[in-house]
């Protein structure tokens, strides 16, 4: 398991690169060009930027996050074609940087969504909250009205130039329905995983954060039958998956252990959080540890162990504690316990099965985790 870590870059990130090199075990950072609205192709000189910047602290930048789709492509519009090709265009100069996986969503209009950026917890931190019934019962269009009234209205992960045409892009999508979507998907991955396949790229989707529709917008990766779809649609080593722990443990059916094992050959990155699901939908982000939200985190990072996981992993969102100022989800301090949870796990595994493996007691590990 290579471990990263998300940053935004010089001037957009409260978190240094210092900071992040004093993590153990970060190797890489990963990043995007932010600034470059969805559709265009991605400027060498700043991609070159982010090399340079990386790698004067050691790091590597193997893994983006995210090279942004347009609209356009989502929609099945005829000029999606132009934007393909710009995203060719970019994959390729991604890989002269040393780029190995970009992972990408295709969710309509938003990406992930919450309802309060710092819902406080038991112990005083706070956290990304989602309370559904505030979404379910939402006018998308009174969502409009709410950003044209408040400019600085945003969200992490939601793309500025979107919510200056919010209600634009609900009125394109009003039609769109998850089949339509699908087919849309797979008429973008014939076009683009040849080229990453060519150019040694894994392209990596992102499960739908929350995995099911909000604003009547359709959903596609929302479970293990998408998934499976999705990776179906495209037979090639560069069609694959960012499994993300804390978008498909929302929902409680997701088996995300047989996730692992099931798409082991398409897995290049790994986004590992806690949720804590609550009985009326609601979910709050907690501490990467399982026994602090309803994902079994330790039992994810143990059928990753087993299967030999070689890819990147990444801890995903974090609390805000010790009175940190950061980007909503992205401060230092958790993110960093969180790495240390998930070495230690990972750690723990290792030693038990060496020493099941020189002892030959191959029930030794079942027989310590039982």
């Amino acid at each position: 398991m290579k471990m990263v870590f998300r940053w935004y870059g010089e001037g957009n990130d409260t978190v240094t690169l210092q900071q992040i090199r004093q993590i153990p075990g970060v190797e890489g950072i990963v990043w995007a060009l932010h600034d470059v609205p969805a559709g265009e192709e991605w400027p060498e000189d700043q991609i070159r930027i982010y090399q340079d910047e990386a790698e004067s602290q050691g790091f590597h930048l193997d893994v983006v996050e995210s090279v942004n789709i347009h609209d356009d492509i989502k929609l099945g519009l005829p000029s999606r074609d132009v934007y393909i090709e710009n995203y060719k265009k970019t994959i390729v100069k991604l890989a002269n940087v040393g780029v190995k996986t970009i992972c990408y969503n295709f969710m309509p209009v938003f990406d992930w969504v919450r309802t309060d950026l710092f819902k406080e917890l038991e112990d005083r931190s706070t956290a990304l909250f989602f309370e559904k019934s505030k979404i379910a019962n939402i006018d998308p269009m009174d969502l409009v009205q709410t950003i044209t009234k408040n400019p600085d209205f945003t969200m992490p992960g939601w793309e500025p130039e979107r919510l200056e045409r919010l209600g634009e892009l609900f009125e394109s999508y009003r039609d769109v329905t998850e089949t339509e979507l699908r087919e849309n998907l797979v008429y973008f991955l014939k076009q683009i995983i040849p080229v990453a396949e060519q150019h040694g790229i894994r392209m990596a989707i992102h499960p739908d954060d929350p995995p099911f529709p909000i604003f009547g917008l359709p959903r596609i990766v929302k479970n293990r039958d998408d998934i499976r779809a999705i990776l179906d649609s495209v037979d090639s080593p560069s069609n694959g998956l960012t499994l993300c722990s804390g978008s498909l443990g929302v929902n409680p059916e997701n088996d995300i252990i047989g996730m692992v094992h099931e798409f082991a050959d398409h897995i290049p990155f790994v986004h590992l959080r806690n949720v804590r699901v609550y009985n009326n939908g609601d979910f709050i982000e907690t501490s990467h540890r399982s026994h602090d939200g309803t994902v079994d985190i330790s039992g994810i990072v143990r059928a990753l162990h087993e299967i030999g996981y070689s890819g990147y992993a990444r801890p995903d969102h974090g609390r805000h504690i010790w009175n940190e100022q950061c980007r909503p989800g992205y401060g230092l301090y958790d993110r960093a316990l969180g790495i240390m949870y998930l070495w230690g796990t990972w750690d723990a595994y290792q030693s038990l099965s060496l020493l099941a493996k020189h002892h030959s007691i191959p029930s030794l590990i079942e027989g310590r985790l039982s």
